[in-house]
């Protein structure tokens, strides 16, 4: 298999520009590495580059995953789509091509409906659950609750026949009722749903940044250069018993009532890996440094976790993909996810349920005082699926 087969390249066309506040936003401070542009917005032949290079970098028995993402994309309007796919048309030759598109719903209507079903994208919609705990975080940027426009979107995408999912966060508040949350959504109509958890830093202190901008609880802009390593965990972080506690309910529910109906994806990626099968996801996989994204204005980063000064890879208007993804810097960046793994994870039973999670959320202590568990990892979970395995 050559070294750039089986990568992601995922799209970032509005780059973090959203029409959502959301507390908890990773990616709101990204603004930042673009300070002198008001609005962030792909161009024509930007975009033209990350179709052709992508395509040319996949091999040719791997279908091509176009991912589009932000900041919310719909934010580009219509235009923009239809001109993507016509590219990936123009560039493909006849090579099997999938679009995928995470958003938040709010500017979802008919007409956006007609062309995601018309091209078969499979859309990720971002539902926290009802609206008492999804308005808890997610406001417009007028400050106004944002479910009601969400749940139009659900409905849109059902009446059309998009095919959809829905992402989850556990936040603190959400983490709470795990299945006051479940229950929402299955009866909703959701069959596809990936919980993610909140796991957000505050820098310690303003001197470590060099520009990029993080908000405190309070409002106050703090700067961070790097992804944050030392500073506490913001008030809208869950808690790690928590979610032990919210995925056990969740998945004791699923199992008494919804198998084969309801598919909660953090459960099955896990199974699937204790199966012997791939991860399908990079944060359950012993390795990662495969899943890259693309800036608006071409600047590719080891990560959407990753999107820092120290990650750039390069930029797709003078630099190759597929030469970006061999860089040495890049290896290391995927093979530090297993070789950093501490003690603890190593000799723990359940190792191949998550490989340690995402690096970003690696920075507690072990029980052997060693640094880089998951923040996670101290989770309890404990459910009929567990009792069961022996």
């Amino acid at each position: 298999m050559s070294a750039n087969a089986g990568f992601h390249a995922m799209a970032k066309p509005s780059g973090p520009d959203c029409n959502l506040d959301c507390a908890y936003c990773f990616y709101l401070e990204k603004a930042a590495l673009y300070r002198d542009e008001a609005r962030h917005r792909m161009s024509d032949d930007t975009l033209d580059a990350y179709v052709r290079q992508y395509i040319e970098a996949t091999p040719a028995d791997h279908e091509v995953v176009f991912t589009w993402q932000g900041g919310e994309p719909t934010l580009l309007g219509l235009e923009f789509y239809e001109r993507a796919v016509r590219l990936q048309q123009r560039h493909g030759a006849g090579r099997r091509i999938a679009n995928s598109f995470q958003t938040n719903g709010l500017l979802i209507d008919e007409t956006w409906c007609a062309f995601f079903k018309e091209h078969d994208f499979l859309i990720g919609l971002s539902l926290d659950g009802p609206a008492e705990i999804h308005d808890e975080y997610r406001v417009t940027v007028g400050g106004r609750p944002s479910h009601a426009l969400v749940m139009r979107a659900l409905r849109l995408f059902q009446s059309h026949g998009v095919r959809y999912n829905v992402l989850a966060c556990v936040n603190r508040r959400s983490a709470q009722a795990p299945l006051e949350v479940y229950r929402f959504l299955r009866d909703n109509g959701v069959e596809y749903v990936q919980f993610i958890p909140v796991v957000e830093r505050l820098p310690a202190s303003r001197e470590r940044g060099i520009g990029l901008t993080l908000r405190a609880p309070d409002g106050k802009v703090l700067a961070a250069a790097a992804p944050a390593i030392d500073g506490e965990v913001t008030e809208w972080s869950v808690r790690p018993e928590d979610y032990g506690t919210f995925l056990s309910a969740i998945v004791d529910e699923l199992v008494r009532h919804d198998v084969g109906t309801m598919h909660v994806m953090n459960i099955e990626w896990a199974l699937a890996n204790f199966m012997g099968r791939p991860g399908a996801s990079c944060h359950h996989q012993p390795t990662c440094g495969k899943a890259v994204v693309v800036e608006h204005n071409g600047d590719v980063y080891a990560c959407d976790h990753y999107v820092y000064p120290d990650y750039r890879l390069g930029n797709l208007g003078t630099d190759d993909l597929t030469s970006m993804m061999a860089l040495p810097q890049q290896t290391r960046f995927g093979q530090d996810k297993f070789d950093t793994l501490p003690a603890q994870c190593r000799r723990c039973s359940m190792l191949k349920g998550c490989w340690g999670g995402c690096p970003k959320h690696r920075f507690a202590m072990s029980e052997d005082g060693e640094a880089g568990l998951n923040s996670c990892a101290k989770a309890t979970f404990i459910s009929s699926v567990t009792a069961c395995r022996g």
